[in-house]
């Protein structure tokens, strides 16, 4: 599921790209990308451990950034030293998604978050993956990623990364009058409040795009069966 091209051509030993490439995954487990990726994920857990107790919000706004910034880190070393693994390609999403989710679960702990942007953005993710588990009988290869996702990603993250740091506080703009939308009422909020609003409206989008190309590829497989 992490790349079935890849998989199939090695299965069929018809790829020519050198070992250790996107197109052609190692099965290493012990190399530097992948330390980073592990690196990731204990850097998440600790923020998370500092952040809820309430005490250390410095250091865990630092474990925070620190395993954001190796997100994109962990990907460039694999590419650029040729160590591409599946277990890089596998890890990487998760820890993408356990590194937001985390963030989202701070936020909301200390009451800084909307509970209704943590189910929504969790809610999303379940969704895009049952569905990426139907089409799989429908179509080995994934749908190709969409950079309104990417966008939505980014805005997430950038947005939680300042919610986390609490700079700086504006004004509400008072436009609403729903308690749920601090920032866009008349409750004052840190400024990345707006990023996470653009993120989840980028992420809405991107369900809906999912949505549309899967119901394409269910509708284009069953009329091949029909037409064989």
């Amino acid at each position: 599921m992490a790349d079935t091209d890849a998989a199939e051509a090695q299965v069929q030993g018809t790829t020519e790209s050198p070992v250790g490439t996107s197109d052609n995954p190692s099965s290493q487990v012990f190399t530097i990308a992948n330390v980073i990726t592990f690196c990731r994920l204990g850097l998440t857990l600790a923020f998370l451990a500092l952040f809820a107790g309430g005490h250390q919000r410095t250091a865990a706004l630092v474990c925070y950034v620190v395993a954001a910034t190796t997100d994109f880190l962990d990907g460039q070393v694999a590419r650029r030293t040729q160590t591409v693994s599946w277990l890089g390609k596998i890890m990487d999403p998760i820890m993408d998604r356990v590194l937001l989710f985390t963030g989202v679960l701070g936020l909301l702990i200390v009451g800084e978050l909307p509970l209704w942007v943590p189910v929504f953005v969790i809610g999303r993710d379940v969704y895009l993956a049952i569905g990426g588990l139907i089409l799989q009988h429908f179509r080995r290869r994934p749908i190709d990623v969409v950079y309104v996702g990417k966008a939505a990603t980014a805005l997430l993250m950038f947005g939680f990364c300042d919610l986390l740091l609490g700079l700086p506080v504006v004004d509400g703009l008072g436009l609403v009058s729903a308690a749920w939308l601090p920032g866009l009422n008349s409750q004052a909020s840190a400024l990345g409040i707006f990023f996470v609003y653009a993120g989840v409206a980028c992420s809405l989008v991107t369900a809906v795009v999912y949505t549309f190309k899967g119901v394409q590829v269910i509708r284009d497989s069953r009329r091949s069966g029909a037409s064989a």
